[in-house]
């Protein structure tokens, strides 16, 4: 019996299919994030660009990849649902 169970145990995943595609879109919202971030450089590097500093990318961006993080904590914290067999 207790081999059994054994074999069972090794063939599940951790986590259920709807925490696996919270994760994707937790994933996805950080990315999004990131390349809110992108851009603001300059050519030339004598030349300072002030359009680094500007809302998208100190206040937007951070605040998007901080939701996508807490979305990914949301997908391992809930709780798997079980297979009806």
């Amino acid at each position: 019996m207790k081999k059994k169970e054994q074999n069972n145990a090794q063939g599940e995943f951790l986590f259920g299919k709807r925490n696996y595609v919270i994760m994707m879109v937790g994933i996805a919202i950080i990315l999004i994030g990131f390349v809110l971030m992108m851009g603001g450089g300059s050519d030339d590097p004598t030349v300072f660009n002030e359009e680094i500093y500007n809302f998208r990318r100190i206040g937007l961006a951070p605040t998007v990849v901080l939701i996508g993080l807490a979305v990914q904590v949301y997908a391992i914290m809930a709780k798997p649902e079980k297979n009806k067999k």
